[in-house]
Parts: structure tokens; C-alpha cells; sequence
């Protein structure tokens, strides 16, 4: 099972929205089962650097089928998954990643990058609702 274009629309159109109720400009990615880009906006302004950091973000959250939050503090110095983060030509181990699920079954990522980790985690939680 893989996101349809349309499914991925929606959440993107969703996320699109929190961003712009909170005041923020995001960079919003969609990924599909296989972490390949499926759907991406950059809202005006926002900034460049988070274009490639909300692509890793969903990446990340499609990996391994985890908040990348979660994958962050499992991450840290001591942590079981210490250095995680230099696998797979980088990932991102702070919040802000999200797989996207219909039941149990993951059918791709959100990834978001733009403002604070709590707002990323927060746009991208309003984009997985759309669902």
C-alpha cells in the first residue's frame, strides 16, 4: 500500500494551513512507502536550509516507521540508537518527522522544517489529520 497523490495533496493542504494559522513559513515534504519525494511546497520565505531538513525528516520517519522525535531520543550520547543519524546519507533525529498511517499499515512520511521543533511537530500532526 503507497500514498496516492491525492491522500498526499490533502495532508499537504492541511499542513499548508497550520503553518499559515500559526504565522509560520514551512517547508513541507510528503514521502511515499519508499521514501521517495511524492508531494513538496515551500511556503514564500521560508527558509532554504529547511527545504533539505523537512525531505530528511519525512525520510526519517518512513524509515524506520517512528516520530522522528522519538528516533531522537533513542539517539542521544549512551542511547541505543547513538550516531543513527550519520546512516542513510543523513537523517534527522528531532521532532517534526511523522509516518503517515492508514490503520497499521505506513504508507509514507510527513516531514516538516521551518520554525521551532514543537511547531514543525505540530504542522506536521495537522497534516496527518487531513487523513
Amino acid at each position: 500500500m503507497d500514498i496516492t497523490l491525492e491522500q498526499a495533496e490533502k495532508i499537504l493542504a492541511a499542513a499548508k494551513a497550520k503553518s499559515t494559522e500559526l504565522g509560520l513559513k514551512m517547508n513541507i515534504a510528503i514521502v511515499d512507502a519508499g521514501a521517495n519525494l511524492k508531494a513538496f511546497a515551500r511556503q514564500d520565505n521560508a527558509w532554504l536550509g529547511s527545504i533539505d531538513i523537512s525531505i530528511k525528516k519525512a525520510k526519517t520517519a518512513r524509515f524506520f516507521d517512528f516520530p522522528t522525535g522519538v528516533i531522537g531520543s533513542l539517539s542521544q550520547p549512551g542511547g541505543s540508537l547513538f550516531g543513527i543519524e550519520h546512516s542513510n546519507g543523513g537523517l534527522i533525529s528531532f521532532p517534526g518527522g511523522l509516518p503517515i498511517k492508514v490503520g497499521d499499515v505506513v504508507i509514507g512520511g510527513i516531514g516538516v522544517s521551518g520554525s521551532t521543533v514543537e511547531n514543525d511537530h505540530a504542522v506536521a500532526e495537522a497534516g496527518l489529520a487531513a487523513l
